[in-house]
C-alpha cells in the first residue's frame, strides 16, 4: 500500500486533528505566495482571476494603495477647521452633547473645549481647508476628496484597526486585502498579491497586530505579507551561504512533488496553498531586490519622496508602495504608527505630520504623472478621530466624527463630503459608518458588496456585515 494511502486509511480523531492544527500553521507561509492561484487550483498551476469574475459592474480603479495613520490623527488640527470651537477654546465643553456618550480616558471627568493649534488655510482652486502643518497635501488639495463625517463603532486603538480592516471588532474576520485578494486575484506574477508595509515615528507607536493583515477563515492563500524595514523584505528570502538558485530550484521540486503526491490523496487546501508558496518563494528571490533597488529611480522623483533608498521610513515605503502597485500587487497597505497624542501633541503632531506629509503628496502627484492614479485608489486615515475636549495638552480618541481622504480610482478631487458640528464633535451632516467605506472601496473595484459573500460555519459572511451603503457623490 502507498504510505500516504495508509496514513489517510489508519488516521484517528486524535491524529486528524494535530494534521488540522498542522495546516492551520503552513499559514504562516503565505508570506511567500502571490494569489494568482485559487486554492483548488494552486496545485496544478492554473492561473487564479479572483472569484467575481466577470466583475460585478464596472470597475473604476484596479488596485488599492491604503496609508494607514495609525493612532488616530487629530481632524481638528488636519482637515476640519472648527473656528466656533477656536472662539470657546478654555471654556467648558457643553455637557449636552456629551451626556450618554462614551469618551474613552476622558469619561466622568470635567471636559473643556480645546481650539483648534494651528491655522488652516484654503489650497487649490477647489479652496479646501487644510491645515498648515500638511502644506504638501495642501498641494494636492483638487485631486482628493476629505470625508469629514466618518465614524466607527471602537473607541480602542486595537479593536477600531481590526473594526476599520475588517468590517468588526472580533477578531479572526478576513481583512479587507485579503477579502479584494479572494474576489479579484493579483495581476502579479512574482509578488504577493497583498503587501503591508510599517513605519513610525512623531508620537507614541501604538502595536499593529498581524491579524488586521490576516485571512481569517478565508484560505491562508491571501493573507497580507509584512515586508520587513531591516534586512530581507521578506524572512529567509536569501540563500543559505554555498546554495545555489539551481540547487534551491531542485528542493523546490522535490518537495513539491512530495506534497503534490500527498495532496492527490487527502485533497487539502493549505498543502496547494504551500505548494503555491515554495514557488513564488523561488520568484520572490528575483523579483525582491529588484524591486527594493531605487537605482532605477530618477533623482527629480527620489527628491520629490524625499528619500534615496529603502530604510524604513514612510517616504520610503510610499515609493515602495508605487513600485509594487505598478508591478501589479492588488492591495498596498502603509501603517505610520504615531498619531496617538494623548498629551504634547503640539509637539509631536508637527513632527507626526513633516514625517508623512510630502511622502503622501508625492504618492498622489507621481501615480499622477505615470498615468496610473485613475486606475489606483489611495486611501489616507486613521482608525478614528481625537476628542475636542482637551485631555491636558492632547487629545483622547474619538469616534463620533473624523476625518480621511481618498483619490484617484474614480473618486472626485478638489471636494469635501459631510461635516462635524461646529464643535468638531459629532458627524451630522452624510455621516459615513465604516461598513459605507467598504461598500465603496469595493464598488469602486467592481464588486457589489451585499453580493461578495463567503459562507463559514453556516453563515454568509461579508465585510460589510450587513449593512452599507455607496457613497455615491464622491464616484465620477
Amino acid at each position: 500500500m502507498n504510505p500516504f494511502e495508509h496514513y489517510n486509511v489508519r488516521a484517528t480523531r486524535r491524529e486528524f486533528l494535530s494534521r488540522s492544527a498542522a495546516g492551520i500553521g503552513s499559514a504562516a507561509l503565505a508570506c511567500l505566495l502571490n494569489p494568482q492561484q485559487s486554492v483548488h487550483a494552486a496545485a496544478g498551476d492554473v492561473p487564479y482571476k479572483g472569484l467575481i469574475n466577470p466583475l460585478h459592474i464596472a470597475p473604476k480603479a484596479k488596485r488599492v494603495i491604503y496609508l494607514c495613520m495609525a493612532g488616530g490623527p487629530s481632524h481638528l488640527e488636519t482637515f476640519d477647521y472648527k473656528p466656533e470651537l477656536a472662539r470657546m477654546d478654555g471654556t467648558p465643553f457643553p455637557s449636552s452633547i456629551t451626556e450618554g456618550q462614551p469618551i474613552a480616558q476622558l469619561q466622568g471627568k470635567k471636559l473643556t473645549c480645546a481650539g483648534p493649534m494651528f491655522p488652516f488655510s484654503k489650497f487649490g482652486q477647489s479652496g479646501q481647508e487644510i491645515s498648515s502643518l500638511l502644506p504638501h497635501i495642501g498641494g494636492i488639495a483638487d485631486d482628493i476628496c476629505v470625508i469629514k463625517s466618518m465614524q466607527t463603532e471602537q473607541i480602542n486603538h486595537d479593536p477600531a484597526h481590526t473594526f476599520m480592516n475588517t468590517g468588526t471588532s472580533i477578531p479572526g474576520r478576513p481583512s479587507m486585502g485579503s477579502w479584494l485578494l479572494y474576489g479579484l486575484g493579483s495581476e502579479s506574477q512574482n509578488l504577493p498579491g497583498f503587501v503591508v508595509l510599517t513605519s513610525k515615528g512623531g508620537g507614541e507607536g501604538q502595536p499593529i497586530a498581524a491579524r488586521q493583515w490576516h485571512s481569517g477563515f478565508l484560505p491562508s492563500l491571501y493573507q497580507g505579507v509584512k515586508f520587513e524595514a531591516q534586512g530581507d523584505p521578506v524572512l529567509y528570502l536569501s540563500n543559505p551561504d554555498g546554495v545555489s538558485r539551481r540547487q534551491q530550484r531542485d528542493v523546490i521540486d522535490a518537495v513539491n512533488a512530495l506534497n503534490h503526491q500527498f495532496n492527490e490523496t487527502v485533497d487539502d487546501p493549505e498543502i496547494a496553498t504551500r505548494i503555491s508558496q515554495y514557488e513564488m518563494a523561488f520568484k520572490m528571490q528575483a523579483s525582491v531586490p529588484e524591486l527594493t533597488d531605487f537605482a532605477d529611480e530618477p533623482q527629480h522623483v527620489k527628491d520629490m519622496y524625499g528619500v534615496d533608498q529603502v530604510d524604513g521610513s514612510f517616504a520610503s515605503n510610499c515609493l515602495l508602495g508605487r513600485r509594487l502597485s505598478e508591478r501589479g500587487v492588488r492591495f498596498v497597505q502603509l501603517y505610520h504608527r504615531g498619531w496617538d497624542h494623548h498629551n504634547k501633541l503640539r509637539k509631536g503632531i508637527q513632527v507626526t505630520s513633516k514625517l508623512i506629509d510630502q511622502a503622501s503628496a508625492a504618492l498622489i502627484k507621481d501615480l499622477k504623472q505615470r498615468g496610473l492614479l485613475d486606475e489606483t485608489l489611495v486611501i489616507w486615515g486613521g482608525e478614528f478621530g481625537r476628542t475636542p475636549m482637551a485631555q491636558g495638552d492632547g487629545r483622547d480618541h474619538h469616534i463620533r466624527g473624523f476625518s480621511i481622504w481618498m483619490a484617484g480610482g474614480g473618486i472626485k478631487g478638489g471636494m469635501s463630503y459631510g461635516n462635524t458640528d461646529d464643535l468638531g464633535y459629532l458627524a451630522v451632516d452624510h455621516p459615513v459608518h465604516v461598513h459605507d467605506f467598504h461598500a465603496t472601496i469595493l464598488h469602486l473595484l467592481g464588486i457589489e458588496h451585499e453580493r461578495f459573500t463567503y459562507q463559514f460555519q453556516g453563515r454568509d459572511f461579508r465585510l460589510t456585515d450587513v449593512s452599507g451603503d455607496v457613497i455615491q457623490p464622491i464616484i465620477t
